[in-house]
């Protein structure tokens, strides 16, 4: 029979917060575990062996009792474990996997190396989501890392409900999750962490937003404005004109196309989102906008005039700055079109699918 307590250890010193630490007794042994959880003695009660419920909800507090719970699960887990093998053990047997079990590796350092990963692999808008991911977690946390083991269900639970709180909508708290729980399915096969499946009570779906294609008549209407007036809104017009026309390519790609990618005839580019070969027949449409801006890209690899430079990481930001400068002319735009009438750099591929699958 094993039991195991937690307690609280006092400081010597008046008014300081004392330790936590783990009693565990085997067949009349008795050995402890320490640990660096540490509380002010008010806020303990021993004998029901927890946190007062006065500062449970706390941030500080919230860490502090999901670290206990799962310290104490693994400790369980660890002495059902032995007991199935069948073999004698003592208190020191279960103290020596605990510790190893406590080594593995973090939430943070795993969403960091992954981040790294994607990042030396050039995927740097997926690196920018999972870096989104790990700051908005860790602001639940309160900047404190964790193991993998201690991502339980009522812990995802309380951070659905911090994001909720928060006012994030809810397909960016999915958003978040679903990040989560892939960087937690690849630490369960890659660490052997026991899977506890801690993201079934949450969302993880994708709500159907508003429609974003517009009919053929809005395309031809900002076909034939007139924007001499102004270059910077003739060339978003343009590059949004051009992404209709090859199929709705994504503005990513538009940025990143280079003129070595136009062949015979033809346009063959691979997909930044999928890594996917496409190839568009270069049309007279297609054509004559790119025409329209060789001379300004007259000294540059690519086919338009928004990046300037090979490095990545500052490739990437002119891409984010151009994203962001594009979709707020085409805002302004949207003004010059029918009333109610909004126009954005998704709205070119939604309104291609539209009419794609309206011809059949």
């Amino acid at each position: 029979m094993t039991t195991i307590q937690v307690k609280l250890r006092h400081s010597g010193v008046q008014g300081k917060a004392g330790t936590i630490y783990y009693q565990i007794t085997h067949r009349r042994k008795t050995r402890r575990i320490a640990t660096h959880l540490q509380i002010a003695p008010e806020y303990w009660l021993p004998a029901a062996q927890r946190i007062a419920p006065a500062i449970s909800q706390t941030p500080e507090g919230r860490l502090l009792r999901h670290r206990i719970e799962h310290d104490i699960a693994s400790l369980r887990r660890i002495v059902r474990e032995l007991d199935t093998q069948g073999n004698g053990y003592g208190p020191d047997d279960i103290i020596m996997r605990f510790r190893i079990m406590e080594q593995r590796i973090t939430v943070a350092e795993s969403m960091r190396r992954e981040i790294d990963e994607l990042t030396n692999s050039n995927r740097l808008g997926t690196a920018r989501n999972y870096r989104r991911a790990l700051n908005s977690f860790m602001s639940f946390l309160g900047a404190k890392d964790i193991p993998f083991s201690a991502v339980t269900e009522s812990l995802i639970d309380e951070y659905n409900g911090f994001l909720i709180r928060r006012g994030v909508v809810r397909n960016t708290v999915s958003f978040y999750m679903r990040i989560l729980r892939a960087v937690y399915n690849k630490a369960v096969r890659k660490y052997g962490i026991e899977q506890t499946y801690p993201f079934q009570n949450v969302y993880t779906g994708v709500d159907q937003t508003r429609k974003r294609a517009v009919d053929e008549q809005i395309i031809r209407r900002l076909h034939k404005l007139d924007l001499s007036w102004n270059a910077a809104l003739a060339f978003a017009r343009d590059l949004f004109i051009f992404s209709y026309c090859t199929r709705g390519m994504a503005f990513v790609d538009i940025a990143y196309l280079r003129k070595s990618d136009i062949q015979n005839d033809m346009i063959c580019y691979t997909r930044h989102k999928t890594g996917q070969l496409l190839c568009i027949r270069l049309e007279p449409s297609i054509r004559s906008i790119i025409v329209r801006y060789e001379k300004a890209t007259e000294n540059s690899p690519y086919v338009f005039p928004i990046l300037t430079t090979d490095d990545r990481s500052v490739a990437y930001r002119q891409y984010l700055a151009a994203l962001n400068n594009h979709n707020r002319l085409l805002h302004k735009l949207s003004g010059l079109l029918l009333a109610g009438c909004k126009i954005t750099s998704y709205t070119s591929r939604h309104s291609w699918a539209t009419a794609a699958r309206n011809c059949n």
